[in-house]
Parts: structure tokens; sequence; C-alpha cells
């Protein structure tokens, strides 16, 4: 699998742009636990423009991370033609993005991000805009649709419909794009339901395609990733939401999916170091007491948590703590009661 001169080999497996989550200690993170590539939060075009200096720190990227994506939004062509050219000349990424698939209200219902979609012509316009003004791959990232009553083009004169989606992923190629990226799910949908990931297959399986087609959508497990490659044809897939105090996702799909891989012992202990220095490059990167408000969101949703009896309390006091020391003693309480109950199986 290729965009542009990048090789990525086979089931290249990609860490998924996310707001206020991909900065780039957990980018660095996340590469280190086997992502193939990964993705910037989103970047507003209009802000970069002005130079709001929260959107300029969100460029900051290092060669450890490489190769990494900057993706940016915005509805306005001159403003995202021109944001742009910004991101390559302070970032210098190995390859841009063009949001066109957040869903939040804030974004879409401003139309940027997936209210592109009920403006076609407009996203088109952006997409040309900025492939002719940058000299880095272009790849987009998008939705099936805006609801579930767009997903298919009105029948033409023999009755035959076309997918929305094919139609437009056909559109993106001819522009210029490198890559593209689908959210197997409607603007409407948010991120409810499961992914269709069949219309995903459809865009891929389209002999006009020739670019490379990244799935993104319920990719929770080693066995459901190895499931997309094999029954729907794509070229990478994209995790998301899955990553939340997982970071280590990356190795165990790496492992299953390349068996001639060295086999990590990824235990209890292992896996909350891993959390632990979460943490530490959180704090380091912004100040004790905001760093772990950033990391809180990944310790209450991780794993490695689930089934620990009467957890709630102790849910509860680590969300809570203000401080690394007091937040390290209750993850080590943790550890010693995982470790308890890993015992008494």
């Amino acid at each position: 699998m290729q965009i542009g001169n990048l090789e990525f080999g086979k089931y290249p497996v990609f860490l998924a742009p996310m707001e206020d989550v991909t900065d780039i200690g957990f980018r660095l993170l996340c590469k280190q636990m086997g992502a193939s590539m990964v993705y910037s939060e989103f970047v507003a075009a209009d802000a970069l423009i002005r130079l709001v200096n929260k959107s300029l720190q969100k460029l900051q990227v290092c060669d450890e991370e490489r190769p990494v994506v900057i993706q940016i939004y915005g509805k306005d062509v001159d403003n995202v033609r021109e944001a742009a050219r910004i991101v390559v000349d302070q970032a210098h990424p190995d390859v841009l993005d063009l949001n066109f698939g957040c869903p939040v209200k804030k974004v879409a219902g401003k139309g940027a991000g997936a209210g592109m979609l009920q403006n076609v012509p407009q996203l088109l316009e952006i997409t040309k805009a900025v492939v002719d003004a940058v000299d880095v791959p272009v790849t987009v990232k998008t939705r099936l649709g805006w609801d579930s009553n767009s997903l298919y083009l009105p029948a033409d004169s023999e009755g035959k419909q076309k997918a929305f989606i094919v139609d437009l992923a056909e559109r993106l190629q001819d522009c210029g794009i490198k890559a593209l990226t689908l959210h197997g799910r409607t603007r409407s949908q948010m991120y409810t339901g499961d992914a269709d990931w069949a219309l995903i297959g459809e865009v891929k399986n389209n002999p006009r395609m020739y670019i490379p087609i990244i799935g993104n959508g319920d990719i929770t497990t080693p066995e459901r990733t190895k499931e997309c490659f094999d029954r729907y044809g794509v070229d990478a897939v994209m995790v998301g939401r899955a990553t939340f105090g997982r970071p280590w996702i990356f190795k165990e799909i790496q492992e299953y999916l390349h068996p001639e891989l060295p086999r990590t012992d990824m235990s209890i202990d292992w896996k909350m170091d891993i959390l632990k220095e979460q943490v530490r490059q959180s704090v380091s990167r912004i100040d004790e007491y905001r760093g772990i408000l950033h990391i809180r969101r990944h310790l209450a949703a991780t794993p490695l948590f689930k089934g620990i009896p009467n957890f709630r309390d102790t849910r509860i006091a680590m969300l809570q703590a203000e401080t690394v020391e007091s937040l390290f003693a209750i993850m080590e309480e943790v550890r010693n009661r995982l470790k308890d109950t890993a015992s008494a199986l």
C-alpha cells in the first residue's frame, strides 16, 4: 500500500485524527506501539490563517512519529488553501488530510467537516485547490453521506442507483487526492449504530478506483481488523476511539496480523506502566494539573480496569486526583487489585 512516496507494506493500521486526543505525546506513544501512520487533531483553517496560537501549536511534529499527517478543515476555498500552505511550510507533514467527516454540531452545523457533504461542488473545489497548492500528498477523510436518505443518488434512466459515496470517491480521486479514508457512518448517525463496511467495500471494489481506500469505524479487536482487510479489501484500516486507554491495541493488532513478529508479554504490569507513561507525557507537555485533566478520558475508558469488583469509588478517586503523586498512588493500588484478581482466577 502506497500514499505518494510512502510505502506501508501489508496490513497498515493508522491512528485516527481525534480532537483533544491525538496530540504529539499520544501520537508518539501509538507510533511506539506499532501504528503505521499517525494523524494530528484537526485544525481549523480559519484559525490557522489568523495565526491563532492554539491552532499553530497543533502543527508541532517530531521525526520520531513520522510518517505523520496534519488534518485541517474549513468551508472557504481560499482559507483552506492558504491554511494548507501554512501547514506545509511550518509542519512539513508527510501527508495533508482534509476533514470532510467531523459530525459535531459546532463544525458540521456551520457547513464544515461533514457539513461539506451537503455542498459537494464546494467540497470538490476545496479539494482541487489544496491539491494544486501544496507539494505533499493530499488525502481526504469523510463519511458515507449526510443521512440515510442521501446514501444513494437518484436512479438513472435504466433504473440503476449509485451509492453517493461511490460517486463522491470517484470525483475526489479526479481532483488528485492520493488516498481516501471512509468512516462507515453518516453524519446523522454521529457515532451510534454499526459502521457500514459494505459501502466502504463497494468503494474499494469499484473498478474505477485506483487510489488506496482506508476503512474506519468499529475497529476494536485484531480479529475485526483482519476481517475488514480480508472481507472488504481495504488498503489500510484506521483505529479511533478503541485507542482510549489502550494504545497497545496497535501492538495487539500488528502481532495478530504478522505472526512473524516477536510476541510481547502484555502483562498487567506492562499495561499499567504504559498508562503511567501517558500521564507523564501529558504532564510534561502541558503542566501537572491540566496534564492530568487531559489524560482522564483514557483512564476512564481503559479496558484494563473493567471487571474489578467494587471499583466505582476507586475510579472516582482516580479521576479526581490533581497531582501525579496522588494519581500514581491510586494506580498502584489498582495494579495490586488487578494482580490479586488475576491470581484468584
